[in-house]
């Protein structure tokens, strides 16, 4: 209980800081987000990984490339990647699972063509669930399916038709939150999408 008394603090403390990084991977710090050891295992090839992500740079790669895609979906939502401060990277290393899971949120937002609605959001909670990251993401899509459409009337029919494509794209595809992204910006992102089998 003290222990959870003090991260509190420390996310009291960081809740006027710009880096939304910081804030969540001490959010997931608190409520420990849990992965199954198989999970936890497909994860070692991003332990540690944590490339900064330039969106300058990345809106000049090619039209139609993934990073160019990336970028174009960040500004258009007027989005920034989240990034972790060098005092924080010992409470990242020991989430890993959080700390990828923050990083790609907006990068799968992209590779399943999913928007930042209610209805694009719960795309992206359906496919992450269907790939069994964590039991709280499966809690998390049981509070969307209750939650969104209330939230979003007009977008019931969107709602439920990302959930279920959501779904089939995660039984399908790779395992996606162990893919270094970050090296293959420069791709055409159809090229990306075929190798994970999304498309």
């Amino acid at each position: 209980m003290f222990k959870k008394l003090q991260q509190l603090q420390v996310i009291i403390a960081y809740k006027n800081s710009e880096n939304l990084g910081d804030i969540a991977i001490l959010k997931s710090d608190l409520f420990g987000a849990k992965v199954s050891p198989t999970v936890a295992s497909k994860l070692q090839s991003v332990a540690g990984y944590y490339p900064v992500i330039d969106l300058k740079q990345l809106s000049q790669y090619p039209k139609g490339s993934f990073g160019r895609e990336y970028a174009n979906h960040m500004q258009a939502n007027q989005l920034k990647p989240l990034s972790i401060s060098p005092e924080l990277e010992d409470i990242a290393k020991r989430n890993l699972f959080a700390l990828r899971y923050l990083v790609t949120h907006d990068i799968f937002h992209v590779l399943l063509d999913f928007d930042t609605t209610y209805a694009g959001e719960i795309g992206v909670l359906a496919f992450a669930t269907a790939q069994n990251y964590s039991k709280s993401l499966q809690i998390g899509l049981w509070l969307a399916k209750l939650l969104y459409p209330i939230l979003a009337p007009r977008q019931i029919k969107g709602i439920f038709a990302n959930l279920a494509k959501g779904r089939e794209l995660g039984k399908k595809a790779d395992f996606l939150l162990g893919y270094r992204f970050e090296e293959h910006w420069e791709e055409p992102i159809e090229d990306v999408r075929k190798r994970l089998r999304l498309a």
